[in-house]
């Protein structure tokens, strides 16, 4: 019988600004659904600073919400927090849905658009493929990838392209998930990224969320691999959102209007 796990979670972010705030929005993709494997049992989101104007799910059935910052803020804090039951599936979960059809995850954007390193990849895993089936080819590109980038906080940021980390060596869980989400589109497959909690072995507080990639499989759907941590998802995994890159799926995005300067503060727990 597959594990199931009951994860506790508190996620506090918080923009400070050295000027008050003439106009800022924030989009949050911070709220997971039920899903394959996936029950949420308890979820709250709070905003001290703004206010939500709407809700709603958006192409790739994430839940989306739009939070204006109040008015001359000088910073405002997004509170998450609540209970999900979370089954290991070995990664597997299930049939594609939503209002996106499924050869939009084969088209290249601009932070998952092979270039030559990711190109060379690509042409040493079509050897293999005559050898391995689809799940086992998956694997041998995680690994690879896995190799190729080592995994260093602080020399790429969210705006860093797949083939720019796959060139430079090095890069974080959002970078491996764009390398591999490249590399598996090339190789002919749909292929999705994923945001969301990971509970860690070794600790408690945390100072980020998790990124992942999912690819589609033929007679199995989608089937997750972390690259950064050398599996597919088990029942450590809390999915918050899916997209073709990262600002499908980030969990929050902004805009502001104004001089001045801000800064990001992450306080994040994921317990059991």
């Amino acid at each position: 019988m597959a594990e199931t796990r009951r994860l506790t979670v508190r996620h506090v972010t918080t923009y400070s600004y050295d000027v008050p705030v003439h106009y800022a929005l924030q989009q949050l993709r911070l709220t997971p659904k039920d899903s394959k494997g996936q029950t949420v049992l308890e979820w709250t989101t709070s905003v001290t600073g703004g206010a939500r104007q709407v809700e709603f799910d958006d192409q790739f059935q994430n839940r989306t919400q739009l939070v204006k910052v109040d008015n001359a803020a000088t910073s405002v804090e997004i509170l998450n927090e609540g209970v999900v039951e979370v089954d290991d599936l070995a990664g597997v979960t299930g049939p594609h849905r939503g209002y996106a059809p499924l050869w939009l995850f084969q088209q290249p954007t601009e932070q998952t658009k092979p270039g030559a390193t990711i190109r060379s990849l690509v042409s040493e895993m079509q050897k293999l493929r005559k050898d391995m089936d689809d799940v086992a080819l998956m694997h041998a590109v995680s690994s690879e990838v896995s190799k190729a980038v080592a995994y260093q906080i602080g020399v790429t940021d969210s705006t860093t392209s797949a083939e720019q980390s796959m060139a430079s060596g090095q890069g974080v869980c959002q970078d491996h998930a764009h390398i591999m989400i490249a590399a598996a589109r090339a190789l002919g497959f749909p292929a999705r990224y994923v945001s969301g909690y990971l509970l860690m072995d070794d600790r408690v507080d945390q100072d980020a969320t998790h990124a992942w990639c999912e690819i589609h499989v033929s007679g199995l759907g989608w089937v997750g691999f972390d690259v950064s941590n050398g599996i597919s998802p088990d029942s450590r995994y809390i999915t918050l959102a899916t997209g073709r890159d990262y600002r499908d799926a980030a969990p929050i995005l902004g805009i502001r209007q104004g001089a001045g300067q801000e800064a990001l503060e992450v306080a994040l727990q994921v317990q059991q």
